[in-house]
């Protein structure tokens, strides 16, 4: 399925990051757009009330369309480059999520940031090197 020789099992492991970085993109991409700025504060992300709603908005759209470039260009094999693209843009979400979340002294999110950010950068480097995906 215009995949290369590395071996099965290589192809599953960045399938399954693919899939979760899109689920955990999605859904908070969806929060970021459909609910109120005091409902994000109430449901854990503080940091949505001390900074213009729409750059929460736009944060919200971004993790939307990383979520469908990190699988739709990879399972129909068109323009597939997109795929390891689209996780660098997570990591970069992810290096300025640390900063952040740093800045505002909350700690206890940090490894979540960190556990997203090897998965983007696992997926970045299996589909650009260790089993990329070849375009129709």
């Amino acid at each position: 399925m215009g995949e290369t020789k590395a071996g099965a099992g290589w192809h599953i492991a960045i399938w399954i990051g693919q899939i979760m970085l899109a689920a955990i993109y999605l859904m908070a991409g969806i929060m970021k757009l459909s609910q109120s700025i005091d409902g994000l504060v109430a449901s854990g992300m503080a940091y949505a009330g001390d900074y213009p709603e729409l750059l929460t908005r736009f944060i919200g759209t971004l993790e939307i369309l990383g979520a469908v470039g990190i699988i739709l260009p990879a399972a129909t094999r068109i323009i597939p480059v997109l795929t390891p693209l689209a996780a660098i843009g997570f990591g970069l979400i992810q290096v300025l999520a640390f900063g952040l979340h740093t800045m505002r002294g909350e700690y206890g999110v940090l490894p979540v940031n960190l556990v997203l950010l090897a998965v983007a950068l696992f997926v970045v480097w299996g589909r650009l090197s260790k089993a990329p995906i070849t375009s129709r």
